[in-house]
């Protein structure tokens, strides 16, 4: 069974900066996609950043030039690198995968999947 173990995040002052980090466990034949939502309190869960297999990224205007996504493949592994906190990215962050896992030693027939971490708080104080 796949899971996506979220790390970081917590507290910071306006200016700072934090990191987030998510680890895709699980028997994994591929990744296409990974990234980065966030959510506050009565809102739509909104795209951040994301990066595909081959190194693609892309953001959300609000967080081009002060967010950063990195991925490692080695270990499933994806990054977000926040510089230049503003208490309006005070939201809880998720981190998602597209993935094909391994099934009985094939990939799944039931194709590509998403998932989500847990969640984890970012809070930023003016």
């Amino acid at each position: 069974q796949v899971q996506l173990v979220e790390s970081g995040g917590g507290l910071a002052q306006a200016g700072g900066s934090l990191k987030l980090s998510c680890v895709v466990n699980g028997r994994i034949f591929e990744i296409p996609s990974m990234g980065w939502y966030r959510q506050t309190p009565g809102n739509q869960r909104e795209s951040i950043a994301n990066v595909t297999k081959d190194g693609m990224m892309n953001y959300a205007d609000s967080v081009k030039g002060r967010f950063h996504i990195a991925r490692d493949d080695a270990e499933n592994k994806v990054d977000l690198l926040m510089h230049s906190l503003t208490p309006g990215d005070t939201a809880t962050y998720y981190c998602h995968a597209n993935y094909l896992e391994i099934i009985r030693g094939l990939p799944s027939v039931w194709g590509y999947q998403d998932g989500w971490g847990q969640g984890t708080l970012v809070a930023v104080s003016s």
